[in-house]
């Protein structure tokens, strides 16, 4: 692999004799791995029907490595059914170390694809609400379809700089996630296309953005709330200089100790400007002593008290529901609370308490999409299928994974019943597809045909 001069003579300063370790590092293949959706499934439970060869990734109780050449997880219907995240494993360690209680409000301020967004909504499990924010649209889409697949409802996506959030949310969260941009360092080895943008911008423009970034953080965090850093780069500048940064804002931040496990590294007091011994609190992660890419992350306390701001909560807009919108949703387990439900241009959307109040956000997204209501009938939604459980609808048809109906479901084709289907006689009409007991999506039912209704863009292909 071709590094730039530059960034070896850095390496170098940085890591002395033990640099031709990493170099000889990056020539190896990089490790993968999957984060267990604990939200749908517990750990032991997946392992009892997981087909792949997986070992456990240290730092992150639900984390295991896969060989990619043996095993295909992006391929399999348990992927499509929100069972787990394929997540680079040193970049589990980011949402698995920030202490996420349930009944917390969680920020993730630099959200987009989602794979800590996601994991901190597996650690809400259903309580509390986590805003995840991308300052790109198109970013935060991806956020919000892999938040859907986990079957998340507590949540809202926006699209804002840190400025404006701070706006609007001045001392309010519990927890905040920052993977702050960076000059992606620990990404080398999965792409050279970032040694090519590291040569364009260095690490001084990343600095700059982190900076701006953390000035605004630090004002959303409660009094005794915490807040974890994190980068995937290795300088300096980007990772204990930040840190140093981020402590001269407020004199009652101090750094928490990040749990340590084999072949982590401290942060360094010596590579930062003031010298602060608690640096050594903070975690880094080098390609050739861990099992992963690399990853730096720290931990900050506002405060030692605990004191919860009021804040006013988003109380939806009175919802005029079409009689097919009640005859579907009064077929759900649990009963919909009617209070929650807000109609945007015929969009059904359930609003669940703890819900913000963001009026002037730029917001994707809002609570859970339900479905919308069309002339005569009412079409349920992706992202609902995804948050139900297999029993909490009134017709479903569960069909083990080896069943070759389940592929075709997830590639749009239409699928039959069968004499040996439990759901035979099933009434026609809306029917939620599952597999080995966890939902996919819906389809149409009519003459013993399952028309498939699996959202186009989320199909096999």
């Amino acid at each position: 692999m071709r590094l730039p001069d530059k960034y070896e003579t850095q390496m170098k300063s940085l890591l002395k004799e033990d640099y031709e370790n990493y170099r000889n590092c990056l020539d190896s293949p990089m490790y993968h791995g999957l984060r267990v959706n604990t939200h749908k499934i517990s750990v032991p439970d997946f392992l009892r029907i997981s087909p792949f060869r997986l070992s456990p990734v240290p730092w992150c109780p639900n984390g295991f490595y896969y060989d990619e050449d043996i095993d295909k997880p992006s391929r399999h219907p348990y992927y499509y059914a929100g069972l787990y995240y394929l997540q680079e494993p040193s970049a589990m360690i980011s949402a698995s170390v920030l202490p996420v209680e349930k009944g917390d409000r969680v920020l993730d301020i630099c959200a987009a694809p989602g794979g800590k967004s996601t994991e901190l909504a597996a650690k809400l499990d259903g309580s509390g609400f986590l805003v995840s924010n991308d300052i790109s649209a198109s970013r935060a889409k991806a956020l919000l379809k892999n938040l859907e697949v986990f079957g998340i409802t507590n949540m809202m996506i926006t699209c804002e700089p840190p400025n404006a959030l701070a706006e609007r949310f001045a001392g309010y969260f519990d927890k905040i996630l920052i993977d702050a941009p960076c000059s992606g360092e620990g990404m080398f080895r999965k792409s050279q296309a970032m040694v090519t943008a590291w040569e364009q911008n260095g690490n001084e423009m990343f600095a700059s953005i982190q900076k701006g970034i953390l000035k605004e953080a630090v004002k959303m965090l409660k009094p005794g709330g915490i807040l974890l850093y994190s980068t995937c780069t290795f300088s300096p500048l980007e990772n204990e200089k930040s840190i140093e940064y981020l402590l001269s804002l407020d004199d009652s931040l101090h750094l928490l100790e990040v749990p340590k496990y084999e072949g982590f590294d401290n942060g360094h007091p010596e590579w930062s400007e003031t010298g602060n011994p608690d640096l050594v609190r903070c975690a880094r992660l080098f390609p050739h002593r861990i099992k992963g890419e690399g990853h730096f992350a720290a931990l900050i306390q506002k405060g030692n008290e605990k004191s919860d701001i009021p804040a006013a909560g988003y109380q939806p807009k009175r919802a005029s529901l079409s009689e097919e919108a009640k005859a579907f949703l009064s077929g759900l387990s649990p009963k919909i609370d009617w209070d929650r439900l807000e109609v945007k241009n015929d969009k059904l959307y359930y609003i669940q308490e703890g819900c913000p109040e963001a009026q002037g956000l730029r917001i994707l997204r809002q609570g859970l999409f339900l479905g919308e209501m069309k002339k005569n009938r009412f079409e349920p939604s992706q992202a609902l299928a995804m948050a139900l459980t297999m029993d909490a609808f009134t017709n479903t048809l569960n069909l083990p994974v080896s069943d070759i109906r389940v592929t075709k479901y997830l590639k749009g084709e239409s699928i039959e019943l069968m004499e040996s289907d439990e759901k035979k006689g099933a009434p026609e009409g809306w029917i939620l597809i599952c597999t080995d007991g966890y939902p996919l999506g819906f389809g149409k039912l009519k003459n013993g045909v399952i028309k498939n209704k699996y959202l186009p863009g989320w199909r096999m292909m």
